[in-house]
């Protein structure tokens, strides 16, 4: 009997030698997904609404920020000798406008409450400063802008968005007492005064979207009806003194009123209105091409801001007027869907919600109102499209602040959706 000799034991293989630059990779592979995870939290949120928010506001700045482009090179190599001069500043103000918006949707709802009255306090101290020499500008017969070391900005943009905290805050507290004028008034005077002073400035058109704040404020709040009568009796017979006190804009009314024929009815205030209808029509359909307008080669004042819709429908025509159109209409839907889903518990989140809805979506059709010779020229520009850092920056903070509100489902636990921590 035999037997087979004994197998050798295989030997232990050696460690393999680490790779040159195997560690640094490992780090790298782990930081990534940390800096994933970091965007996602970004974004986060559990409703539809806040997406759909967001994605439209984020479509209309870029396409914005397109047509900027074109409609302002003209004007700005006449300016500067450089074709994107216009241009690069608007990037500048969407680059601090947009993360602004996202930083503004991930903070709670007691920070706004908190801030209210201090944002107030801050836009009136603003546009204080346009009354005073050398600080306060004036243009086109409004003083409602602001000069500091070179920064010009319009204060009267801030004021808004701090009517929303303010009123949606006050309103808020005072559910059981909104049928008793005197406690309504309360909040209603520093209100006052900030639209008194933009009026005091000229701007009419800017003082025409802070009424309409108010009053959505007081409507969406509860307010009775009856106690709209006298202020709506006082802001009309306010408002005829005002434009009837100035010469330029009893002017512009009665152009209005009478209508515009030619370019150069009642003493050419009609310049503008006509040539907006010429860069309508001559679009048509499709448009003449983007960046192929006439209008915008010094014919038509102010392409770039407050009629800016008229290029849209010069270059891409009926198409693109309504594509602008379809926009604008999601957004108020949009807004109209985050206010039905909030609880009549959240009363701050409803009313503010609801202010943002009528300034963006009243100045909109304020803007195309004016262009299509509806309204007098009153100055308004178009939100998140027409040029102006100002107004742009603003606008997007008043959507972060409905993100806020968007980004947790009614019935997500009082943490999470009272914003209990900064997450």
């Amino acid at each position: 009997m035999t037997t087979s000799p004994p197998r050798p034991r295989a030997k232990a293989r050696p460690a393999a030698r680490p790779v040159p630059g195997a560690r640094a990779a490992e780090q790298n592979e782990s930081r990534g997904p940390a800096a994933v995870v970091t965007v996602k939290r970004l974004f986060a949120a559990e409703t539809g609404s806040y997406f759909l928010l967001l994605g439209t506001t984020l479509f209309l700045v870029v396409f914005g920020l397109v047509m900027v482009l074109s409609s302002s090179a003209v004007e700005s190599f006449k300016a500067s000798g450089d074709f994107f001069n216009g241009f690069i500043r608007q990037v500048l103000f969407a680059a601090i406008g947009v993360p602004l918006m996202l930083i503004a949707a991930r903070l709670p709802a007691f920070f706004w409450k908190k801030w209210a009255g201090r944002f107030l306090v801050i836009a009136i101290g603003l546009q204080l400063l346009v009354f005073v020499p050398h600080i306060g500008v004036e243009i086109n017969g409004n003083r409602n802008w602001i000069n500091i070391a070179g920064f010009t900005a319009q204060p009267s943009e801030l004021i808004k968005v701090a009517l929303v905290l303010w009123l949606g805050k006050s309103l808020a507290g005072m559910q059981d007492r909104l049928d008793d004028w005197r406690e309504l008034i309360k909040p209603l005077i520093p209100a006052g005064l900030a639209i008194g002073l933009v009026v005091l400035g000229g701007d009419v058109g800017t003082a025409i979207i802070l009424l309409a704040i108010v009053f959505a404020t007081l409507f969406f709040a509860g307010v009775s009806m009856r106690l709209f009568a006298i202020p709506l009796v006082a802001i009309v017979i306010a408002g005829a003194a005002i434009a009837l006190g100035s010469g330029s804009r009893a002017s512009r009314i009665a152009a209005v009123v009478n209508g515009c024929q030619t370019d150069t009815d009642h003493n050419g205030l009609c310049w503008q209105t006509v040539h907006g209808w010429w860069a309508l029509a001559s679009g048509g359909i499709f448009g003449v091409g983007l960046g192929n307008s006439k209008l915008k080669w010094s014919w038509l004042p102010e392409a770039d801001n407050d009629f800016i819709f008229a290029i849209i429908g010069e270059e891409l025509g009926l198409i693109g007027a309504i594509l602008v159109l379809v926009l604008l209409l999601v957004l108020a839907i949009t807004f109209v869907r985050i206010i039905r889903a909030r609880p009549t518990t959240d009363a701050f989140a409803r009313v503010a919600v609801s202010a943002v809805l009528i300034w963006v979506i009243g100045q909109a059709f304020v803007n195309i109102a004016v262009v299509l010779g509806l309204l007098p020229v009153l100055g308004v520009p178009l939100p998140l499209i027409s040029a102006g850092g100002s107004a742009l920056v603003t606008t997007l903070l008043g959507i972060g602040i409905v993100l806020s509100f968007a980004r947790h489902a009614p019935n997500a636990s009082p943490t999470t959706a009272t914003g209990g921590r900064l997450r």
